[in-house]
């Protein structure tokens, strides 16, 4: 938590808190009555109960925590409260109507803009802030909704189809050993939220703190596993040979009945890959995406490979070379994200469903590490070898619940993907699903064994 403070964001932090509910809308706005509640599944939260919460969490950390403001609903937290309300009772709720809960977002919205009007003190910022990123990644998750129940494709202002033609990136990164600070960085002189004023970047309280970590030199693809790679691996009986999987992955593959990813099927001969409605021919130099963890530790197996860890994953899109006599060693400055401090651009990563799908993985040179990998921000959430564990000194956040009811069953992944809000990631932006998960999505890298 940021010392309190004064601020001058509140003009950049009412943006988003507008940007984001517009999003909101453009990701629901075309749910047919029947799909406002939805299926129910593990992988899903009912769509009515979901924006309502989105509107709650807003409410119960900007106007409640951060004003001290009385509850707008005397019913909020039994309906709305994730922490409280198993996930598997939320389509039994007495929740408001469609509209109802709209009109309760307007309000929530409403009041936190007015706030922002006038003088922000860095603990306000800081709850608008979280708020407005609990947001972005609900909207993300709802996409993946989209596409496990077979809606259309959201119709977002501005999207376009993902270019092709970028094609393939071939080879590895050579990455020397060395010390490297893994997480983000202390922040000096205290006070203000990222993008917003002072010294303090928002971080979430997973990426706290950095801490040194020795690593050893290695090799890592410039590149994701692309579709064609992945349908040699099906092709090549990949899902029928038990060398290839973990007892735990073996496990899953019987359970699941998987026999290839979860949105492909066969069709006159060729491989089609289903894209929310609509069935596609296989492109070849897409990343492989919604395939579970399991999946591409079986894949590394049968190709001779490896996930990277999450430290070297870090270190691949993060870290810098610098002459060591007459060799290189790890620079002991790291990077905000793999092009350099600056914020992302079109140019150099895939993010904010600019476009609505994935691009080729040999797009977006210009967003290249210093060692030379492509696209370890936006297009495909990648999948590392490492549990979900707390850093050094671990505290938990005042959202409590973030982070630490997740650790020790849970998988890394970094990166972030073509859904994902531009705001939201860095290098040190740690992700963490299940690895049986493959709604998300999620592809992944490899390493030389």
């Amino acid at each position: 938590m940021p010392p309190d403070g004064q601020l001058r964001g509140g003009e950049l932090l009412a943006s988003w808190v507008a940007d984001a509910r517009r999003r909101s809308r453009e990701l629901y706005a075309d749910l047919a009555p029947d799909a406002q509640l939805g299926p129910r599944l593990a992988i899903v939260n009912p769509p009515r109960w979901e924006v309502g919460h989105v509107g709650w969490f807003q409410e119960r950390w900007v106007l409640r925590e951060a004003r001290g403001e009385a509850p707008m609903r005397g019913d909020g937290d039994a309906l709305w409260d994730s922490s409280a309300v198993p996930h598997d009772t939320r389509w039994d709720l007495p929740l408001p109507t469609w509209e109802e809960t709209w009109a309760y977002l307007d309000e929530v919205e409403r009041r936190v803009l007015a706030r922002l009007g006038g003088e922000l003190g860095a603990r306000e910022a800081y709850f608008v802030t979280l708020a407005v990123l609990h947001e972005d990644m609900h909207g993300e998750a709802f996409l993946y909704t989209r596409q496990t129940c077979g809606y259309g494709p959201p119709r977002v202002r501005g999207a376009t189809e993902a270019p092709r033609g970028s094609g393939r990136l071939e080879g590895d990164a050579e990455v020397p050993g060395g010390t490297f600070l893994l997480g983000a960085p202390r922040p000096e002189g205290g006070g203000g939220v990222d993008g917003v004023g002072g010294g303090y970047a928002f971080l979430f309280d997973n990426e706290k703190w950095a801490h040194p970590r020795e690593v050893r030199p290695f090799a890592i693809g410039r590149a994701a596993v692309t579709q064609a790679e992945f349908a040699a691996f099906v092709d090549d009986d990949g899902y029928r040979r038990r060398d290839l999987w973990s007892e735990a992955g073996w496990r899953w593959r019987e359970a699941a009945g998987a026999e290839h990813p979860v949105y492909w099927r066969r069709a006159d001969g060729a491989w089609q890959r289903r894209w929310f409605d609509r069935w596609l021919a296989l492109e070849p130099d897409l990343p492989v995406m919604h395939v579970c963890w399991y999946e591409a530790d079986a894949y590394c197996r049968w190709a001779g490979r490896r996930l990277p860890t999450e430290l070297e994953w870090e270190v691949a899109a993060a870290g810098q070379p610098e002459r060591d006599g007459g060799g290189v060693r790890l620079a002991a400055v790291a990077r905000r994200y793999p092009w350099g401090d600056d914020p992302p651009t079109p140019a150099r990563a895939n993010l904010d469903l600019r476009h609505l799908g994935p691009v080729d993985v040999g797009a977006h040179a210009a967003g290249d590490s210093a060692f030379g990998c492509r696209q370890m921000l936006g297009n495909t959430w990648e999948w590392t070898a490492s549990t979900f564990e707390p850093y050094p000194g671990f505290t938990p956040d005042p959202y409590a619940d973030y982070s630490a009811p997740w650790f020790g069953d849970h998988m890394v992944l970094r990166g972030g993907c073509y859904a994902t809000r531009a705001r939201l990631v860095r290098n040190s932006w740690r992700n963490f699903y299940q690895p049986h998960r493959r709604d998300v999505l999620a592809g992944f890298r490899t390493c030389r064994l």
